[in-house]
C-alpha cells in the first residue's frame, strides 16, 4: 500500500523523527475512499497496540466488536474533530481483515496521499504529509502541529553524562593499541579501557546504555552499523539451521565454504537471496528468487525484531574511532559519539521494506568441519539512523 503513496515514505519518517515523534502510516486508495475502507496494516496494528489504543487480535467481528477512538485531522491552522473506527468485518468462515476508517476522510485527503498517524493522550492525530502547507506549519510556534509535537517531546538520560566523561578520558590517551586482533578489536579495546567485562550477553553494555564502535578511517572503515544479531525463528523457517543455509547458498573460498553477503528487500543479491514482508503474519521472510526458481529460506517474527531493537538500543552511544597501523599493529583513537535514545520500533518494518535496514550473513565452515555463524546481523547506514531514532546528539571526544 505504501508503494502507491504520492509522498516518499522515508522522507515522511525523517520528518517525524526530526521532531522526535513516532508515527505510523496509511495510504487511502480510490476504491477505499469510495467504500469508506482502509486496511489496518501490520505496522499500524503494532503501533496502535504499543500505544494502548487497540488490539485487533481476538476482536469480535462485525459492528458489535467495533471500537471508536477520538481523532483529529491536523491542518496548518486547525484540529478538525473526527472519529476512528477500528474493526474486523464479518467474513464467512474466516477472520475479517483488520480495518480502520476516519469519518469524513474524503474531505481531508485524496487517493494516494500519505497520512501520518500519531497517538497522543489516547487520541489519534492524522497528518496529511502530501499537503506542503501542513508540513511547513511546523515553523509556526502556534500551529496545531507544532504545539502537538512540543507536547510529545522526550527527555534525556542522566547516566549518559557519566559515560561521556569516561569516553573523553579514553580519548585523551590518544592512540591506543588494540587488545585483540581482527574486526572485534575496536569494541574490545574500548570496553577494556572503560572497565567493561567482555561477555556474550545481549543486554546493553554500560548501565543500560549500549555502546557500538565503528572505524571511521582506514581500510576496515565500515559503511553500515550493526543494530543487533538475531537468528531466524527456526520453527517457521523452511531451513532449520545455519549449516543448511550455508550448504544451500554458500560458495567456496579456497578450502573454506562460506556465505558472507548482504540481503535487502529491494532486489535479490548475487546469491539470489532477498527479503520479503508477509503482512498478514507480521513476518520478515528471506527468500531465494531467480528466473528459474523461488522458495522460502528462513523467517523472523517482526515482534521479536522490534523487541530486540528496543532492548538493545533504548539508549546507545555510537562511538567512532580513527585507526592507524603503527608498527604492524592496529591502534585506535576514539574521537566522536552519536547519542541516540528510544528507537521508533514501529518504523523497523517499513525500513526493512525500503531497503534501509539490511541483513548480513556471516557463515562459514571451519577446516575441522564446524559451522560458525556471526550473525545474522541487521544493519543500517549511520546517515539513516535518524529514520529509526529521534534526533541524535553529537559529541566530539577530542
Amino acid at each position: 500500500m505504501l508503494a502507491k503513496s504520492d509522498f516518499n515514505i522515508t522522507e515522511a519518517i525523517r520528518f517525524f523523527n526530526t521532531h522526535s515523534i513516532e508515527a505510523s502510516y496509511l495510504v487511502p486508495t480510490y476504491v477505499g475512499l469510495g467504500k469508506s475502507i482502509m486496511d489496518a496494516t501490520s505496522p499500524l496494528r503494532v503501533y496502535l497496540k504499543d500505544k494502548n489504543i487497540h488490539t485487533y487480535e481476538g476482536q469480535i467481528q462485525g459492528p458489535e466488536g467495533k471500537k471508536i477512538v477520538e481523532s483529529f485531522f491536523v491542518t496548518e491552522t486547525n484540529l478538525i474533530p473526527t472519529k476512528a473506527s477500528l474493526y474486523r468485518p464479518k467474513a464467512k468462515g474466516k477472520e475479517g481483515d483488520p480495518r480502520i476508517w476516519f469519518s469524513k476522510l474524503p474531505l481531508y485527503a485524496e487517493a494516494n496521499n500519505l497520512l501520518g498517524v500519531v497517538v497522543f493522550n489516547n487520541a489519534i492525530y492524522v497528518v496529511n504529509l502530501s499537503k506542503p502547507a501542513i508540513l511547513a506549519s511546523t515553523k509556526d510556534q502556534n500551529s496545531p502541529l507544532n504545539i502537538l509535537f512540543r507536547k510529545i517531546n522526550s527527555t534525556q538520560s542522566s547516566v549518559s553524562e557519566e559515560l561521556l566523561h569516561k569516553l573523553r578520558e579514553v580519548a585523551s590517551k590518544g592512540w591506543i593499541k588494540t587488545v585483540t586482533f581482527g574486526d572485534t578489536g575496536i569494541g574490545a579495546t574500548l570496553e577494556y579501557f572503560l572497565g567493561i567485562q567482555i561477555n556474550s550477553s545481549k543486554k546493553p553494555d554500560y548501565k543500560g546504555i549500549e555502546i557500538k564502535t565503528k572505524r571511521i578511517t582506514g581500510l576496515k572503515a565500515k559503511t553500515r552499523s550493526s543494530l543487533f544479531a538475531q537468528v531466524p525463528d527456526w520453527s517457521i523457517s523452511s531451513l532449520k539451521s545455519s549449516e543448511q543455509i550455508l550448504d544451500a547458498y554458500g560458495y567456496k573460498r579456497g578450502d573454506i565454504k562460506k556465505l558472507y553477503c548482504t540481503v535487502k528487500a529491494t532486489s535479490p543479491n548475487p546469491q539470489g537471496l532477498v527479503l520479503k514482508i508477509d503482512e498478514s503474519r507480521d513476518i520478515l521472510l528471506e527468500r531465494y528468487e531467480t528466473n528459474e526458481d523461488s522458495r522460502d529460506v528462513v523467517a523472523w517474527r517482526f515482534e521479536v525484531l522490534r523487541n530486540r531493537l528496543l532492548t538493545k538500543h533504548n539508549e546507545t552511544f555510537w562511538v567512532g574511532a580513527a585507526t592507524s597501523n603503527l608498527g604492524g599493529i592496529e591502534h585506535f583513537h576514539y574521537q566522536k559519539v552519536l547519542h541516540t535514545r528510544l528507537p521508533f520500533a514501529s518504523n523497523f518494518h517499513t525500513l526493512c521494506h525500503e531497503g534501509v535496514i539490511t541483513l548480513d550473513h556471516l557463515i562459514k565452515r571451519t577446516p575441522d568441519g564446524k559451522v560458525v555463524e556471526k550473525g545474522p546481523l541487521f544493519k543500517i547506514k549511520p546517515s539513516d539512523l535518524n529514520l529509526l531514532f529521534p534526533p541524535p546528539l553529537q559529541f566530539s571526544l577530542v
